[in-house]
């Protein structure tokens, strides 16, 4: 309760947070006025700049578009909810700035970037060994249950993504974006909105169908995002003319034709880790089970992850499941070289302007 009366207390204004103002001058000198050659990125916020402090210190500056459909509310809510958080595998927040038009954030700068840069590059992609992917997944999950479980607060992320699993030096995982997140309090493991927002392909039935959402929706958007890591594709890039195959069901149809090693990506197909590979597709389909009480939580797949363990019972067929035809199973798999300008509904956000 505790934790919840501070959050309160937090989000009234955003006051309280004087220990990590950083004054605009020293942003603008750092960034280069924002120049145009420092953007690492731009979103629904705005852009997010890279800079370096006096001390030497590289950085990267989220900054509120005057135009963004977003808005101050979960500039507020990220800051709120970030600033109480600490985490190896959580992004690191140093600083805000609210000064005069400007509203700014002010991160830990990750050199890698983003985890989708390098997942869905057929060239970046190489780097990805499997003793990589698995380090990254780990970290992910440490993560979640940082989130779900270890910190005062409860937190459902609600935009688990590859695009917001940054990088550092060593291509350690740290979870980023927590505009879209929401706070739990005392025994509360569920909610309800009219508000649905995040981004399709990574979205729980529950959620997407019904504004309904908990730790098991996280768990849902971990679970594609641990297919996609294995497979190196994503999730409904894969088309038979005017049907869209999402990457659950196509991997549960390879699972069930005990040929999954042929949905997994090229690069890591002679790798001695197979056991390691096939336990990750098992937890990965036990995370994309329709009915969230199925899916496994976050502190259950840790224990996988560590003790070399699978889930007590096989998967089902996952949500929205799409039974594919032998064609396209006997055809589709053919190029598993991602499609680079292939259109893909997990790239689609979607924000609807009722209040939550």
């Amino acid at each position: 309760m505790a934790a919840v009366l501070a959050y309160e207390s937090h989000v009234e204004g955003i006051d309280s947070t004087e220990s990590l103002i950083i004054d605009l001058p020293t942003i603008r000198i750092a960034t280069d006025n924002f120049a145009e050659d420092h953007k690492l990125g731009e979103g629904g916020f705005g852009a997010v700049y890279k800079g370096s402090l006096p001390d030497g210190q590289d950085i990267a500056v989220k900054r509120l578009s005057r135009f963004s459909q977003q808005g101050i509310g979960e500039l507020k809510n990220e800051l709120v909810l970030i600033s109480n958080l600490q985490h190896k595998n959580l992004v690191r927040l140093i600083g805000v700035c609210l000064q005069e038009d400007e509203k700014l954030l002010v991160y830990e700068y990750m050199p890698n970037k983003s985890l989708d840069t390098f997942l869905f590059d057929s060239e970046k992609r190489k780097e990805l060994h499997w003793g990589r992917r698995l380090m990254i997944i780990d970290g992910i999950a440490r993560g979640l249950q940082y989130l779900h479980e270890d910190s005062l607060l409860k937190i459902v992320h609600r935009d688990l993504k590859a695009s917001n699993i940054l990088l550092d030096a060593n291509m350690n995982p740290k979870i980023s974006d927590f505009g879209l997140a929401k706070l739990f309090g005392g025994d509360q493991s569920q909610d309800i909105t009219n508000r649905v927002v995040g981004t399709y392909g990574y979205m729980a039935p529950e959620y997407a169908l019904r504004g309904r959402y908990s730790i098991k929706s996280d768990i849902y958007s971990f679970g594609v995002l641990i297919l996609e890591i294995l497979t190196g594709r994503k999730n409904s890039d894969t088309y038979n003319s005017d049907q869209l195959i999402d990457l659950p069901s196509l991997v549960w149809e390879y699972w069930t034709m005990k040929s999954i090693m042929e949905m997994i990506d090229p690069y890591l197909r002679g790798d001695s880790s197979q056991e390691e590979i096939l336990r990750c597709v098992h937890i990965g389909l036990s995370c994309v089970q329709e009915d969230p009480a199925e899916r496994p939580t976050i502190w259950t797949i840790n224990v996988m992850l560590d003790s070399n363990t699978i889930p007590s019972h096989p998967p089902s067929k996952p949500a929205f499941y799409v039974e594919m035809g032998a064609n396209f199973v006997s055809e589709g798999i053919n190029d598993s070289t991602p499609k680079s300008n292939a259109a893909s509904l997990n790239e689609l956000s979607i924000t609807d302007p009722e209040p939550r």
